[in-house]
């Protein structure tokens, strides 16, 4: 797999996929769903750096599991899969205690 790793504050995320279907059973076709708005960020850059030179690390980090806007960031495909890249300022808060999502690779 190609790496790519964000430069300055930006944050490189893979999206975490909602369920399919509803509490009452009803299966939502993917047109009528909305993009999750949450997901794990995979890569950060170093941090967004001052006049002087002085560089401030970003306050997120690989792992998180984050909340961003529905318009937010660049969708972009690795390998064939979808990330989006976003600036740290577009990252609207960081979940704790959220279960982790198993990649679709690691089935046992």
């Amino acid at each position: 797999m190609a790496k790519l790793t964000p430069l300055h504050d930006r944050i490189l995320v893979r999206r975490v996929e909602e369920a399919e279907t509803t509490r009452g059973g009803i299966i939502i076709p993917d047109t009528a769903k909305d993009k999750p708005q949450e997901g794990e960020v995979i890569g950060v850059g170093k941090g967004k750096s001052n006049d002087e030179g002085k560089v401030f690390p970003l306050a997120v980090k690989e792992g998180d599991r984050i909340l961003f806007g529905k318009y937010a960031g660049t969708e972009i495909k690795i390998d064939g899969e979808d990330f989006v890249i976003m600036r740290e300022e577009e990252v609207l808060g960081i979940l704790t205690g959220a279960a982790k999502k198993e990649t679709a690779g690691a089935r046992r």
